[in-house]
């Protein structure tokens, strides 16, 4: 008969050999006696079902989840890295710290920069009880569900030394092979490819059913710690070797480094590391390795003083222009696409790049045959970087882009004061129409889960969807008709579906397609409409009123709800989904009454012309330029020289979510 302290060491056992495996990368038994170690504690619990903690090696997948995850507000704030790209920017850095910190022989922590998904984890008295992810950086996505899942993080931490409450910073990824694997899957079974092992780590912590989550062989490598009740780390160079004692993934390659010189050598030695690594990354980051240090210097904005990422140039590769086609999107615009000759770059395998336009081709003298640099933009988007002339074979033509739509032959407009060229044929024009239905379903619009693009386009190809509302009248018996569609696919398409008949303002007026109105301006015009009725009625003047809002976006506006077909396409719609009312607000004595503000970097959810215009609507004054007398600094991604200004005069720098709890 089984004691449970037979049970408990059978649980420690078996953490040990999950430790060793994927931690110390040094197992000392084979998988299939791990696997019997499992199943004899399986049969345990089964015969003792009052034994079992959320720690048991058994807990790993749990029950799927019925609702979407809840959002948590984070202790202390995932804040994000300011950019570097250059030794020269690099130096600056390790200058300013030397200012900040009035010591010469500060040391600096290096480590990998991993191109993943930042979460936070908590455990308490050593067992794992949440999992967020950043987030806006000062709340996330509870997705512990799908943290665990992860078979390398532990759920009882390990050893003697395991902090009462103890909070770790990581980024979750996909191994490069388990990202193949995943796509070969998925294009077997027709389903759309993830860009990049970013993209489907992103997608899976996203998946509602932790049993799926599971199949995809997430990882998570640990890097910071954000809070521990012990108090006795001190220096990030020493936190990697107390996260690894304790049971916890952490980073390759890292180093204590006291000058840029030594910096740059280990930037150097990870950059020709980098194509053998089994993940991605696009960088290192260099911080001040004392934590106290750090804790003295703060933060600025969205980012920390101390902490700066210096970013690897894209990789490259070389190869052959075969062919230049034409791709029509939702709103007619042509764009000639490079169709290459396959070549393995950055983990996958590249057989297409975006062109641009016809400007674009032309200024890098693009032409079929070529052979040529491609590289990944932002490390996602595969572009032509320049072609090599001197192997341009002597009969090569120019290109020029055609003259009639190849979707449905209509004779092509250029239109004046714009670089593109549209095919006019909005109603008729095959690819506009099932453009405007992939974008409707996407994550900038009505962001329907399970609604692919291959997946819109069975639909529409079947006739079963061939406007926007269509989707909301979709039967179970129509699904099961598309390729690789069973109970549970159907179940969970119809699902997010029906969870979308709810959806903000913004996002309605974005699901739409207005012509020129995004992200920022759909914000604008719903918080000055406060619904859809009132946005329909609107003249051009009253909405070119609205600080943001310019001529040409407010034409477009005007011109789409006087569009017969566009508002019987609208009144069918909202038979279908409801979208939220908005107060629209009066705004009097506003916290930004009377305040200069100036804006700088890019920020993610407006334009700088948007949120000039929220500020403007409050009573709020935009300069270009920081003085004594500016009350805020707007900080994005990417803030310059404005910002070490800012610094210098004590002028407030708000980030992006501080900037949106004052509006």
């Amino acid at each position: 008969m089984t004691t449970q302290e037979e049970y408990q060491a059978l649980c420690r056992e078996i953490w040990h050999h999950n430790r060793l495996y994927y931690v110390e990368h040094n197992p000392e038994i084979s998988d299939q006696k791990f696997d019997q170690l499992l199943k004899s504690l399986e049969s345990m619990e089964e015969e003792h079902p009052e034994w079992i903690t959320p720690s048991s090696p058994t807990q790993r997948v749990c029950e799927s989840l019925t609702k979407g995850f809840t959002s948590v507000k984070h202790r202390i704030p995932m804040l994000s890295l300011a950019n570097s790209y250059s030794k020269e920017e690099l130096g600056d850095f390790v200058n300013r710290m030397h200012k900040l910190s009035g010591k010469e022989d500060l040391p600096f922590s290096c480590e990998l920069k991993m191109d993943g998904i930042a979460v936070t984890v908590k455990y308490e008295n050593g067992v794992l009880t949440q999992g967020i992810t950043r987030g806006d950086g000062k709340q996330g996505d509870d997705i512990t569900v799908n943290m665990k899942t992860i078979a390398s993080l532990p759920l009882q931490l390990y050893g003697d030394n395991v902090p009462d409450y103890f909070e770790v910073r990581g980024e979750v990824y996909m191994p490069v092979q388990a990202f193949i694997d995943l796509n070969q899957q998925r294009e077997e079974a027709g389903e759309q490819l993830f860009a990049n092992p970013r993209n489907a780590a992103a997608g899976t912590l996203k998946l509602l059913d932790p049993k799926e989550a599971s199949k995809r062989q997430l990882a998570i490598a640990c890097y910071a710690i954000a809070e521990e009740s012990s108090g006795k780390v001190l220096s990030q160079h020493e936190s990697h070797s107390f996260l690894k004692k304790i049971g916890l993934p952490i980073l390759q390659f890292t180093a204590k480094c006291k000058s840029l010189d030594e910096i740059w050598k280990f930037a150097d030695r990870v950059e020709k590391a980098r194509p053998s690594l089994p993940f991605h990354i696009d960088g290192i980051v260099v911080k001040v390795d004392s934590l106290a240090e750090q804790q003295r210097m703060g933060s600025t904005g969205k980012n920390p003083r101390w902490a700066i990422a210096y970013k690897f140039a894209a990789q490259q590769a070389i190869t052959k222009i075969q062919d230049i086609t034409v791709q029509v999107g939702r709103t007619g615009v042509l764009t000639p696409v490079a169709e290459l000759e396959p070549v393995f770059l950055d983990g996958s395998t590249i057989s297409r790049a975006t062109l641009h336009n016809e400007d674009e081709i032309r200024r890098k003298d693009i032409r079929v045959g070529d052979v040529c640099t491609i590289e990944k933009g932002g490390d996602v988007i595969p572009k032509v970087v320049e072609v090599d002339t001197d192997k341009r074979s002597s009969d090569s033509k120019v290109w020029n882009m055609p003259n009639q739509c190849p979707s449905c032959g209509a004779v092509v407009e250029r239109v004046s004061g714009e670089v593109a060229i549209r095919c006019p044929n909005s109603d008729e024009c095959r690819d506009q129409r099932l453009k405007r239905l992939i974008y409707f379903a996407s994550k900038q619009a009505m962001d329907i889960e399970n609604l692919g693009e291959k997946v819109v386009e069975q639909l529409f190809e079947n006739g079963f969807v061939n406007q926007p509302s269509d989707f909301y009248r979709l039967t179970s018996e129509q699904l099961y008709q598309l390729e690789g569609f069973k109970e549970k696919s159907v179940e969970n398409l119809l699902n997010s579906i029906d969870h979308s008949r709810s959806i903000s303002l913004p996002r309605f007026i974005m699901a739409l397609g207005i012509k020129y109105v995004g992200t920022g301006t759909a914000d604008l015009l719903a918080r000055k409409a406060g619904d859809i009725e009132t946005l329909q009625k609107m003249t051009a003047e009253e909405l070119i009123g609205i600080e943001g809002v310019g001529e040409k976006v407010a034409s477009s506006v005007v011109e789409y709800f006087q569009d017969i077909k566009s508002r019987e396409e609208l009144e069918s719609f909202l038979e279908e989904v409801t979208p939220q009312k908005i107060e629209v607000q009066q705004f009097s004595g506003h916290i930004f009454e009377g305040k200069i503000f100036v804006l700088t970097g890019t920020l993610e959810n407006y334009t700088r012309d948007s949120a000039a215009g929220l500020i403007k609507e409050r009573g709020g004054k935009v300069t270009g330029s920081v003085s004594k007398k500016t009350d805020y600094l707007l900080a994005g991604e990417s803030a310059g020289s404005k910002l070490d200004k800012a610094e210098k005069l004590g002028v407030r720098v708000l980030n992006e979510a501080e900037f949106v709890e004052m509006l």
